[in-house]
């Protein structure tokens, strides 16, 4: 006879592997596999980035044989991801040098012009370097050669002496929500970098391609230079703005951008040119439909107001010369408020700008009672502690700070500057 079968309670047969022990060693091995695949997962991540940054140091060394090490250092300044290809967007600067084609202007993609809307004419105004007020503006003088300074010898006047914008693509400067408040700030372009993060690559030439709010900046910054960077290599970078006045329909803002241009290019070694802020103010309507006055301008108070720098090398570790020096005038103004592009008589029906006679229509736009205003001092000085945290301890002149400590019977620390302590020149 049989031997009967090792039943289960539900009638089914017994599987003997099943045993306490036999379930221990499974759930191991179980434990066992999901280690090995999470310590998997980051060698063979290692594996593949070993691998690629072995290919990246032979695309190098064959770039650097191939082209040498101007042309190389030509061809990472247009490379700005660093992968060793040229995309076409990356290319599309030497494509617009060769072919004497330029694309149409950015911000009309970003915002695009409303023919009804109104618009302002902008004038810009420059007075050149004074070449005297640097101590290695001389050829010669500590290694410093004619094509080293020959952008800025040859920078003489704006780019554009004056251009149309229309009223709407200043909505970039009206304050996000939450920021109505007097003395408020914000940034219209974030600083991307700060003490930990360094600074940004100096073998460049051409900006990259601006985005948002940078386009209508890159745009006014245009009229001065070809190329403007929006955001400078060191922080802090971009435009914070404030509030000093409000009305029920207007807003008066002031702003501070930090910006630089590149004045060299191909084959000259890049030269930085960078003011030591660019300041200003402007008065438009809360829905952004009309601009009162607008300005924008380097301040010209100090005697050192730009910072320069210059390689002179094919490689970001090239030496650099640094000089400082005094901008008599740069500065953007409205010609007068914006005005409708398109006029209707009472009656709705369109009609020409200009009336009888020619001569164009005139205005008249009602005066601006502010209901509330602080000093441009106070304005600016909310912009100064927004983008210098330090700037909350205030920095005098020796005169009066002996003065005052004397008075208060207070501690004093001296510091001696070679520029302005609170902008990019310094």
């Amino acid at each position: 006879m049989a031997a009967d079968v090792d039943k289960t309670p539900a009638g089914e047969p017994k599987d003997d592997r099943a045993t306490p022990s036999s379930r221990r060693a499974r759930s191991r091995f179980k434990q066992l596999s999901g280690l090995f695949l999470i310590a998997a997962v980051p060698f063979f991540g290692f594996c593949i980035k070993y691998y690629q940054d072995i290919q990246l140091v032979k695309r190098h060394e064959a770039g650097l044989k191939a082209l040498g090490a101007d042309g190389l250092f030509f061809f990472s300044s247009l490379d700005t991801d660093d992968d060793l290809y040229l995309s076409p967007e990356e290319f599309k600067p030497i494509a617009e040098k060769l072919t004497g084609v330029a694309p149409p202007p950015e911000f009309e993609e970003e915002i695009p012009p409303d023919p009804n809307g109104e618009t302002l004419i902008l004038h810009a105004k420059m007075q050149p370097l004074l070449l005297e007020s640097m101590t290695k503006s001389k050829d010669g003088f500590l290694g410093v050669s004619h094509s080293s300074l020959s952008g800025l010898r040859s920078w003489k006047r704006p780019a554009v002496p004056s251009s149309m914008f229309y009223a709407s693509q200043f909505k970039v400067f009206l304050p996000p929500s939450g920021k109505s408040a007097l003395g408020d700030t914000w940034w219209i372009i974030p600083s991307e970098l700060n003490i930990f993060t360094g600074y940004l690559p100096n073998n460049r030439y051409h900006p990259r391609t601006p985005r948002g709010k940078e386009v209508l900046i890159h745009s006014l910054l245009s009229m001065f230079h070809p190329r403007p960077f929006v955001k400078s290599r060191f922080a802090p970078q971009g435009a914070v703005a404030c509030i000093r006045a409000a009305s029920d329909f207007y807003y008066d803002i002031v702003f501070r951008i930090h910006a630089e241009f590149q004045l060299n290019d191909v084959p000259d070694f890049p030269f930085w040119f960078t003011p030591g802020q660019f300041a200003g103010n402007i008065i438009l309507s809360k829905d952004a439909s009309h601009v009162r006055e607008f300005h924008l301008y380097v301040p010209n108070d100090k005697s050192l107001n730009v910072d320069m720098e210059w390689l002179y090398g094919a490689s970001e570790s090239s030496n650099m010369e640094v000089d400082i020096g005094y901008l008599p005038q740069m500065e953007l103004r409205a010609e007068g408020p914006s005005t409708p592009s398109v006029i209707y008589d009472e009656q709705g029906n369109m009609i020409d700008s200009r009336g009888e006679g020619g001569e164009p229509i005139q205005f008249v736009f009602e005066e601006i009672v502010w209901s509330a205003e602080l000093s441009r001092e106070e304005a600016s000085r909310h912009l100064e502690v927004t983008m210098f945290p330090f700037k909350k301890v205030p920095y005098l002149p020796f005169s009066e700070a002996f003065s005052r400590a004397d008075a208060e019977k207070k501690l004093v620390h001296s510091i001696l500057l070679w520029g302005a302590l609170d902008d990019q020149s310094c």
